[in-house]
């Protein structure tokens, strides 16, 4: 098989989040096969550095920047790169990492983790509910809701990057990747965003990091943490969008379960404060933890509490409870929906409801659970081995180079 030279190009948010561990596992994948990867990386802790011209000059750099465009046409031509593969642009990369590619006649695909292309918040989320308004109305809905990070300045930044490279057609040229049909049902749906022929497939995946952890612990001979705990585990974000409310009141109705909380976000505090005032003796907030901690948390929790408000792009966390064994109970929405088979890898609830949440939890608990640890390893192996996911990045990688 062809050995590429790939540029990665990725813009990393102030907060970290999945897109991060999901660049960095496909450049591992890729070095693992004998390709070299460069990497162009930014990240808009930049903007914490910036002085006032750079600031007032933002809105402009976001849609093009011309820092990028020479940085990325330079790593093309000293690399000889053969695919650039980008991953994030907001806000400091911007879309002229595309017209870098095109200028140096290199095909360049994108994997869209979020649902940007449409909604200039990225998760199609407002006032804790779904919402497409942007679709059907325009993108000044999202300026006049102050659709991302509650300011009308940042979501106006951000539907103009999006109206001016609709306008200048740039999306029409370059090849996208999302992680589900479904993403790519919403990705077509606003007609000539985009050329369908340009749009792939390819699911996110994980590393068979349960089994290495395992072997790494016995031969260190390590007692793990969270051994001879019984606990629901919730990973992500303390946020609205990812359901932090809903999951704390459902287990509210449940004072014999407990649920321990991995993550951290802009609704920690007043979480913590909602746990407090009520007195709930089973909520543990754990913050973020390291690779080996949040391996031994995956490894002894009873299921993964998945109860997002928006459609996620994927699911990230089920797919690494499932390579641990562990069953995922999620909100029937978007891709959650199709995440979990009920009553085979975990159960479903009705999205946006704690009561419903609580009855799940216990239905759950009449279920076999080594059956379901069984067929959460199943579905792993069936859909996200890092042996698949590189065979069909690889079809990508020959089908848009062959039509450079």
């Amino acid at each position: 098989m062809r050995q590429y030279r790939i540029l990665q190009v990725h813009n990393f948010y102030q907060i970290p989040g999945g897109e991060d561990v999901v660049v960095r596992n496909e450049k591992r994948l890729l070095e693992e096969h004998g390709h070299k990867v460069y990497t162009y990386y930014r990240s808009n802790e930049e903007l914490r550095k910036m002085g006032l011209p750079g600031k007032l000059c933002l809105p402009f750099t976001a849609v093009y920047s011309l820092k990028t465009k020479r940085e990325v046409q330079k790593l093309i031509k000293e690399h000889q790169i053969d695919v650039v593969h980008v991953h994030n642009t907001l806000t400091v990369v911007s879309p002229s990492v595309f017209y870098a590619a095109f200028r140096c006649h290199v095909p360049v695909v994108q994997t869209l983790h979020n649902f940007r292309m449409l909604c200039p918040a990225g998760s199609f989320f407002r006032d804790n509910q779904v919402c497409e308004e942007c679709v059907a109305g325009g993108l000044s809905c999202a300026v006049r809701h102050r659709c991302y990070r509650n300011s009308k300045a940042q979501s106006l930044v951000s539907a103009a990057v999006l109206k001016i490279h609709r306008i200048l057609g740039t999306y029409k040229k370059v090849n996208f990747i999302c992680l589900t049909e479904f993403n790519r049902e919403k990705t077509l749906q606003l007609v000539g965003l985009v050329d369908e022929k340009k749009v792939y497939i390819k699911p996110n995946f994980t590393f068979r990091e349960a089994v290495e952890h395992m072997e790494k612990a016995e031969n260190a001979g390590k007692t793990e943490n969270f051994a001879g705990e019984d606990y629901y585990l919730f990973v992500g974000r303390i946020e609205a969008l990812k359901g932090v409310e809903v999951a704390l009141k459902a287990f509210e109705l449940l004072p014999e379960r407990k649920l321990y909380l991995a993550g951290d976000g802009d609704l920690l505090e007043e979480m913590k404060a909602y746990v407090r005032e009520r007195g709930m003796k089973n909520i543990k907030f754990l913050g973020r933890l390291e690779k080996d901690t949040m391996a031994d948390c995956y490894c002894h929790a009873k299921a993964l509490i998945m109860s997002s408000q928006c459609y996620e792009t994927f699911g990230m966390t089920a797919a690494e409870a499932y390579s641990y064994g562990v069953p995922v109970i999620a909100g029937k929405i978007g891709n959650l929906d199709g995440m979990v088979e009920e009553g085979v890898t975990g159960v479903k609830f009705r999205y946006n409801s704690p009561e419903d949440l609580a009855e799940k939890v216990k239905a759950f608990e009449q279920l076999d659970r080594s059956s379901l640890s069984r067929n959460a390893k199943a579905f792993y192996e069936a859909r996200m081995l890092p042996e698949d996911n590189y065979r069909k990045l690889m079809e990508i990688y020959e089908d848009i180079s062959d039509g450079r």
